[in-house]
Parts: C-alpha cells; sequence; structure tokens
C-alpha cells in the first residue's frame, strides 16, 4: 500500500503557507539572479540543492519523521525525476543572468501548461478538447513574450544575449514539466518528505558535472549569497510541503501566480527594471490557461470523486 501524507482540512492555512512559499521562492531567485552574471549555473544548482539538504533533515527530525519520511521504495524513480528538475534549475538559473526577473517568471509559467501535453504522451492520461484549447491559449501567451527575442538571435549583442536566455528559460520549462510528470508517478508510492529530499540528494549530485566546465572559487560574499539560496530553498521546499497537508492541490495552485506580481515588485526595486507591456500580456495569457487548466482538473476531480461513491 503507498504511504499517505496526513491532511488537515483547513483550506485558509494551506493558502498562506503557499503563498510564503511563493515568496520564500522569489527572494531566492532575487538572490540567484544578483550571483548569476558571475557563477556558472551548474555551481548555483549545486549550493542552492546542497545547502537545502540540512533544513530538509531538521524539518524532519523536528518532525520526528527522519526514518519514514526518507525511507523509499523507488530510488530510480527519485533520480531521473532529479536528472529533469536538476537540468530544468540549471537552463532556468543560467536565464536569470540574461533576462529581467519579471520575464523569467513569466515564462517559468509555461511549466504547468507543458506538464499537460507531457502527462498525456508518457503518462497514457486522457486530455480532451477543453484542456487542449488551454494548452494553446497558454503557448500563444509564450510565444508573446517570446517574439521579440527570437528576432535578436542572429545577432551578436545585448538583444542576441536576453535572446539566448529567453530560450534557456523554456528550455528549463520544458524539463521542469518533465519533472513534474516524474513527480506524478512518485506519489502513488512515495511520500512527499522522500521526493523532496532526495530530489535536493540528486540534484547536488548531477550538478557536479558540471564542475569542469568552470566553476569559480566565490568571495565571501558571494559564498554566503550562495549558501543562502540552498537554505532559503530548504525553507521554501518546507512551506511548499505544509501547505498540502491543508488544502488540496487545485485550491492553492492558483496562488503560484502571485509570483508574478512579486517578480514585478523585486525587479522593479532590487533591479530597476520594468516589465514592458508585451512581457505583462503575455503573463496575463499564461495565468489564465493556467487557471483554466486548474480549474478543468478540479472539476475531473470531483467527477471522479461522484463516480466513485456511486459505486
Amino acid at each position: 500500500m503507498a504511504p499517505q501524507d496526513a491532511r488537515i482540512a483547513i483550506p485558509l492555512r494551506g493558502i498562506a503557507l503557499k503563498l510564503v512559499s511563493v515568496g520564500v521562492f522569489m527572494a531566492m531567485a532575487a538572490l540567484i539572479k544578483i550571483v548569476a552574471p558571475t557563477v556558472p549555473a551548474g555551481e548555483v544548482v549545486f549550493f542552492r540543492s546542497a545547502f537545502a539538504v540540512p533544513v530538509i533533515l531538521v524539518w524532519l527530525m523536528a518532525t520526528h519523521s527522519l526514518r519514514v519520511g526518507i525511507e523509499t521504495h523507488n530510488y530510480m524513480g527519485h533520480f531521473w525525476r532529479g536528472l529533469a528538475g536538476t537540468t530544468a534549475m540549471g537552463f532556468a538559473f543560467f536565464g536569470y543572468g540574461l533576462l529581467p526577473l519579471p520575464e523569467v517568471t513569466a515564462l517559468g509559467f509555461a511549466a504547468p501548461i507543458l506538464t499537460v501535453i507531457f502527462a498525456a504522451m508518457f503518462l497514457g492520461e486522457e486530455v480532451r478538447a477543453f484542456r487542449l484549447i488551454a494548452v494553446a491559449i497558454g503557448m500563444a501567451g509564450v510565444l508573446i513574450i517570446l517574439s521579440p527575442r527570437l528576432g535578436a538571435l542572429p545577432a551578436a549583442d545585448a538583444g542576441s544575449r536576453e535572446a539566448l536566455g529567453a530560450v534557456s528559460v523554456l528550455t528549463g520549462a520544458v524539463f521542469a514539466a518533465l519533472a513534474q510528470v516524474f513527480v506524478r508517478k512518485l506519489v502513488s508510492n512515495e511520500r512527499t518528505s522522500a521526493i523532496v529530499f532526495y530530489f535536493s540528494i540528486n540534484s547536488a549530485l548531477l550538478s557536479l558535472v558540471t564542475l569542469p566546465m568552470g566553476w569559480v572559487w566565490p568571495d565571501g560574499a558571494t559564498f554566503g549569497l550562495l549558501v543562502l539560496c540552498g537554505l532559503m530553498g530548504g525553507v521554501g521546499q518546507i512551506f511548499l510541503t505544509a501547505c498540502y497537508r491543508y488544502a488540496d492541490a487545485s485550491v492553492v495552485a492558483p496562488f503560484d501566480y502571485a509570483a508574478m506580481v512579486l517578480s514585478i515588485v523585486i525587479g522593479y526595486v532590487g533591479f530597476g527594471e520594468v516589465p514592458s507591456s508585451r512581457v505583462l500580456l503575455g503573463a496575463c495569457v499564461v495565468i489564465a490557461a493556467g487557471i483554466l487548466i486548474i480549474w478543468r482538473e478540479r472539476q475531473l476531480g470531483l467527477e471522479r470523486a461522484r463516480a466513485s461513491r456511486a459505486l
């Protein structure tokens, strides 16, 4: 029998925890953007993952669930999820050094839309017309954001760097969607805490593959920021995991899009970035598509629940 994580229905608490996790992850993103111009993306991934592990272990010990929390029945499943997730982080972190924070955030919203496609391809999930339309709307939003960037690719100037950043972030979103497919398979027989723990372990180890690509020895301030990235990643993951104890995923998922508001504020205050109307329009289209998919997933879940009760 698959292990089950305990759940207590307190939706407002779940939403609050979700919002805290989004805030922590956006603060971490700001730190990554600071170090991205001088620290290779693979090295940032290592610090983000390695220094999240102690935080996760302390959390498991504090909740008296260390032994059962890291028990696994499918290590290879964790490995493949880690490979996809590590690749996603690497491409995304590379993009942080080339693009404004709101644009990186908006393009990252493509991941849950792509997950619908990959779930149909690799898990055999049925995708009907409604979700296909939502996916098409979401991809149209991505194209709105990308279109001016792609025209700059042949040039060797700042526009070309931003175009490379956009392609990198979108590639990261593709691998993030693949990682979610692996997570969907893992949750059937693995605890959430184990999924979180082994992802950080595997990601730290896999990032070492990039060591020959030119890691740098960070100065004291940069080292501190890198360590803080990892600690915040661990804290954010704990809040994210905890939110699902109090509310269904379909309830808290729309609050992911609070990241767009935070990215605009942080980008403006911290980096003097003002998102263009094109980025804002594209982000709104992608967010609308994501919310449609979340709503449809919830409706399908309710229909399955009614059908099971009728048996």
